[in-house]
């Protein structure tokens, strides 16, 4: 085992404690070649501009992340580091002067250095090709390709001469998706959509064969089909085993939120539930229903927490629809159901007997008081400031799809104006990224002091993939609160 992976930990128990170490990867030119026809088969809302969605807003993501995470790889190097004569040379996975932190780590550079094992190599070349139907012919050519030219083919569909022989896989920028830290567990997602099917091949490899998590190996769980699924005649969508990251919170040591989603089906909730307790990672799951539509996708683009006391939420989830007993028509036709939103908590203890919550505020209150044991009365912040339309605008650019560095410091996008000032309402000291970065390299800012902080990043092209920061980080390593 090599001195890397003998230091290397894995344990997150909180969504708030301090981060330490997270899996990332940055905008590929996979993301360049979306095309409008594909787009939504592909999860992407609209086609990106690739050279701004890299320079103009993820680089100042990577650029936060290590000023908290690796500051020796950053402090003080800033202004070469963005020179024109460094070409952005720091974030580009594989290239020589590529950060290669051990920190803020670019699963595209897992990829690459585990598929250096020939054996490897071989078996994950024919997994890849069975599921893509590629020919004999390019089977045995992309297993003679270099270890790094072959990684960066995995993921952009594209040979070196521009050639497609598959499609990109765009959505690996939303890391959570495809697995999850559990304590010292990592859980593996089931998608939900063939468009993520081969990244999760590729992440399932890293984790079984990259030394970095040999350790950890017993600790990976993956959740099987249920028999019924596959005995069933034609492909029932209602029957199906699936589940994503974004679905997926680690509230509290004992406690884990699974969302029931687009994405989530209750049968991968269930198999999930069972999993963990099974295996005692925790003691505690809670399942939180939400509306099956596109404009929710993910848990964690409906709310999110900020500190042991703070969530942000929309409000149309965090209280299910009241109507109005003075409408006839609440009495002539039955209330939409797709629209209501249950919270129902199993435990190993007992998991015959869950408990209902009345609504999702009231399980993020009993999560902050019970479980996080808060002081002080739980805070809520809406989406849009509770404010239509901007409510379901601003959830729609992710207001409520934030990641929390450390307890109260989030980065969410800067295009969320009614969400910034309910931020500011609540206490928060709201800042620009590039202000922060520049307060930071000069020492004005320490990271390891500064609290209460909305983050605003850069989102033109961002949010048009439909993801926030909380969807792009797969924290592997937080501080106990």
């Amino acid at each position: 085992m090599s001195e890397q992976s003998l230091n290397f930990k894995v344990n997150v128990n909180t969504e708030i404690g301090r981060l330490r170490k997270l899996l990332i990867h940055s905008p590929d030119s996979g993301l360049g070649k979306v095309v409008p026809s594909k787009a939504q088969d592909w999860l992407f809302e609209d086609i990106v501009h690739l050279d701004t969605i890299r320079k103009g807003e993820y680089d100042y993501y990577i650029k936060l992340l290590m000023y908290f995470l690796d500051p020796d790889k950053i402090k003080g190097k800033l202004a070469e580091i963005d020179s024109d004569a460094a070409n952005r040379n720091f974030y580009k996975p594989n290239h020589p002067e590529f950060h290669n932190s051990t920190a803020v780590i670019e699963i595209q550079n897992l990829l690459s250095e585990m598929l250096e094992d020939e054996s490897i190599r071989k078996k994950l070349v024919s997994a890849v090709c069975a599921i893509e139907g590629c020919t004999y012919k390019v089977q045995i050519a992309l297993t003679n390709t270099p270890a790094k030219e072959l990684a960066e083919i995995f993921i952009s569909g594209t040979l070196a001469n521009d050639t497609m022989i598959f499609a990109p896989i765009p959505n690996l920028i939303f890391t959570r998706d495809v697995g999850i830290t559990i304590n010292d567990h990592i859980l593996l997602n089931k998608p939900a959509k063939k468009a993520r099917v081969r990244e999760t091949l590729l992440m399932r490899y890293i984790f079984f064969n990259h030394p970095l998590f040999e350790s950890y190996r017993n600790n990976i769980l993956e959740i099987p089909d249920v028999t019924m699924h596959f005995l069933r005649p034609g492909d029932e969508p209602a029957f199906s085993t699936t589940l994503e990251g974004g679905d997926v919170m680690m509230v509290s040591p004992n406690h884990v939120l699974i969302g029931c989603s687009e994405r989530t089906s209750e049968h991968g909730a269930n198999e999930a539930i069972k999993l963990l307790f099974e295996q005692n990672v925790v003691e505690k799951v809670t399942v939180v229903k939400i509306p099956s539509k596109r404009d929710y996708m993910h848990l964690d683009t409906v709310f999110t927490q900020v500190k042991r006391n703070t969530w942000v939420i929309l409000n149309s989830i965090a209280h299910s629809p009241k109507y109005n007993p003075y409408e006839p028509i609440n009495f002539l036709k039955e209330p939409e159901k797709l629209e209501a939103t249950t919270a129902i908590q199993f435990t190993k203890a007992n998991p015959q007997e869950p408990k209902h919550f009345e609504h999702v505020e009231a399980l993020l209150n009993d999560i902050s008081q019970n479980d996080l044991k808060s002081t002080e009365p739980t805070k809520i912040i809406y989406s849009g400031n509770n404010t239509f339309p901007y409510d379901s605008r601003e959830q729609w650019t992710d207001s409520c799809n934030l990641l929390a560095i450390k307890e109260g410091v989030v980065l969410g996008y800067d295009r969320n104006d009614k969400t910034v000032e309910a931020f500011k309402a609540a206490g928060f000291d709201v800042v620009d990224v590039k202000d922060l970065i520049q307060d930071l390299e000069c020492g004005k800012v320490n990271a390891e002091t500064i609290t209460d902080t909305l983050i605003l990043m850069p989102s033109a092209e961002l949010s048009r993939a439909r993801g926030g920061f909380h969807c792009m980080s797969l924290p592997i390593l937080r501080d106990n609160l």
